[in-house]
């Protein structure tokens, strides 16, 4: 039978975490992700996993690299500056195609800014932090049921799509506290291993999959890993059509599997005429604005990406006749990419940067705005 127990955010990130088969964690502690830390240093000792406190973010980041390499499912958890700190190392993880997760429980800032209370502002920076043309996934939980799932999903993404991914969480969500039920059975993915003799693997091999088999650093397969562009068997190279080749595969290896990747949750929209778009710990008062509004009479319904990067815009342009109001906490950061999609027409927005949760009052005020205007 499934386990039905009582968690916060943070904790079930680290159940989930663990049901998924982490045994390194590299971290430095950070408000408000401390938590995922603290299980993580008392639980992985336990069975045979490590807990390393680096000196800061920049090593956590490197360490959580280093571990998967040998083979180790990899985990660190952070909060906006010290994901600031993590981004040039991502984009190394990126650009050798290591698989790992980082956890990211956004709090306001810039800067130091308030470490204690919910933000929403790091949704671009989880997508273009680090430089360069890159691919990345970032999924946003809105209930600690969630945190558990995707927890465990992201690190088979990761695993499956040779990728850092990003747990994309905020203050509210990473300790807000509810039940959760613990599934008895669930699909864990390993990465690939190479089916060939040392001599004859290629590590980085454009194949027909887009993703290369990866084989631990101690088994006997040597190979070379670089930040720099590199042809297919990890050397640095300067080649313009290596380069394009290289940079083609590793920009575009998620989108066959964009279908699987993107998720979503979708609620009214077959008649709304208005469509909340809303992510994280905001979706919840939109969702409870969507429901009040519906039992006035209202034609809204609730459009919200858990797959949060790549957007999924194909979900979404099903819909693109009808209005949109995107509701955030930040001054605005998605809803540019559905104004993208949209062709530039005029999206309305709901946004609050004051530290403070938006409320289903503050969602259902600007929907009776909206509607009434349309």
């Amino acid at each position: 039978m499934n386990k039905a127990r009582l968690m916060q955010g943070n904790e079930a990130v680290a159940e989930g975490a663990l049901a998924a088969g982490v045994l390194f964690y590299a971290g430095y502690p950070i408000t408000p992700s401390t938590e995922i830390a603290e299980i993580m240093a008392e639980r992985l000792p336990m069975i045979g996993g490590t807990f390393v406190q680096m000196e800061d973010e920049i090593g956590s980041m490197a360490a959580i690299i280093g571990a998967s390499l040998t083979g180790l499912k990899t985990l660190t958890a952070t909060s906006g500056p010290g994901f600031s700190l993590k981004q040039e190392n991502l984009g190394y993880a990126i650009a050798t195609e290591v698989p790992c997760v980082v956890v990211n429980v956004q709090r306001g800032g810039p800067s130091t800014g308030l470490p204690t209370s919910p933000a929403q502002g790091d949704v671009m920076q989880a997508r273009w932090g680090t430089h360069g043309d890159h691919p990345i996934i970032a999924l946003t939980p809105s209930t600690v049921q969630e945190c558990y799932e995707l927890a465990v999903t992201a690190f088979n993404f990761a695993e499956e799509f040779r990728i850092p991914v990003i747990l994309l969480l905020d203050e509210v969500i990473g300790h807000l506290r509810e039940k959760v039920v613990l599934p008895q059975e669930l699909t864990i993915v390993d990465r690939k291993r190479p089916a060939v003799p040392p001599g004859e693997y290629i590590p980085y091999e454009n194949n027909e999959s887009m993703i290369p088999a990866m084989a631990n650093f101690g088994d006997g397969y040597r190979y070379h890993v670089t930040g720099l562009t590199h042809n297919e068997k990890g050397l640095p190279t300067g080649n313009p059509e290596v380069t394009k080749k290289f940079m083609q595969r590793l920009t575009q290896k998620l989108n066959p599997y964009l279908d699987r990747i993107q998720l979503v949750e979708e609620v009214q929209l077959d008649d709304a005429e208005l469509i909340v778009v809303a992510y994280g710990c905001t979706a919840r008062s939109a969702l409870e604005a969507v429901h009040i509004a519906r039992s006035e009479g209202l034609k809204v319904g609730l459009f919200r990406p858990i797959t949060i990067w790549p957007f999924p815009q194909k979900q979404l342009e099903k819909y693109i006749d009808r209005k949109y109001l995107v509701v955030e906490m930040n001054n605005g950061q998605l809803v540019g990419e559905i104004e993208r999609i949209y062709a530039y027409k005029a999206v309305e927005r709901l946004n609050r940067i004051d530290g403070e949760l938006m409320t289903p009052k503050e969602v259902l005020d600007k929907i009776r705005e909206v509607i009434q205007n349309v």
